[in-house]
């Protein structure tokens, strides 16, 4: 099935949107020094300890948004997003996490991680989708896996859908498990699979986040900015994957992938 040429125009937005630079990239243009001079600040083991931070600000985020998605009365998919708010809250967290330094970091991240992830949602109910089903939740939280890896991850092949489908199996267990137990359960293998494997990636952002932050003359308006440019990033990674899931409900997988990399 030949795709309308209003979706044609979507397909290339959300291409658009996966190739803009990486978020390391923005930061060096923002405070005018390579991050690299930022990772040479790092404490020593920084990697692991990324690693050990991100698992749980992700795990934490999923259990604040997910209360705060259930509490919302009924579903209404479509209308517009609150991406501007959203950027102020996390634009306000990076402050603090700009004044205090990388010490605030294990504080700040859950809640920025948290803000984005409710933003996330909100671009996913913007595209049509039911921020009530597991499904939809579990997709909202594959988009911290999205364009992080490098250069690579701006192909079509290698990128975008090869994140996807290496995802795919452990989004559709923690799928099943949420919708069967719901998220009573933090240590439930489906879900600390998946988020271990979104972490894998996700953490690469935060590094470089982390770098941002250790800057000497970076401070609390430095900090904000690298949390907007951080968010920003995010909403403009989620915006392409609800397009590309709006489509896909529309003309089937096969066909959208297709069309995606024939562009």
């Amino acid at each position: 099935m030949d795709l309308q040429p209003s979706d044609w125009e979507d397909l290339k937005k959300a291409r658009r949107l996966f190739e803009n630079p990486s978020i390391a990239i923005k930061i060096s243009d923002m405070v005018g020094v390579p991050i690299e001079k930022g990772f040479e600040l790092l404490p020593r083991q920084w990697g692991q300890k990324i690693g050990e931070l991100t698992r749980s600000a992700l795990m934490k985020a999923l259990d604040m948004a997910i209360a705060t998605i259930n509490s919302e009365p009924g579903n209404t998919p479509g209308g517009k997003t609150s991406d501007r708010w959203h950027k102020i809250a996390v634009a306000a967290t990076g402050g603090i996490g700009g004044f205090f330094g990388l010490a605030a970091l294990a504080a700040e991240l859950p809640l920025s991680t948290t803000i984005m992830l409710r933003s996330i949602a909100d671009v996913a109910k913007s595209e049509g989708e039911d921020i009530h089903d597991s499904n939809t939740r579990m997709a909202c939280l594959e988009v911290f896996a999205l364009g992080g890896g490098g250069q690579e991850d701006n192909s079509a092949e290698s990128g975008y859908f090869a994140i996807r489908a290496g995802l795919a199996r452990s989004l559709t267990k923690a799928a099943e498990y949420v919708t069967q137990k719901g998220f009573v359960q933090e240590g439930a293998p489906a879900l600390v699979r998946l988020i271990a494997q979104i972490a894998e990636r996700f953490s690469i952002q935060v590094s470089e986040k982390a770098a941002a932050q250790a800057l000497p003359a970076l401070g609390a308006a430095g900090g904000a900015l690298v949390n907007t440019i951080f968010i920003s990033h995010f909403q403009d990674m989620a915006r392409g994957h609800f397009i590309v899931r709006r489509l896909e409900r529309q003309y089937g997988r096969d066909t959208v992938r297709e069309a995606y990399e024939s562009l």
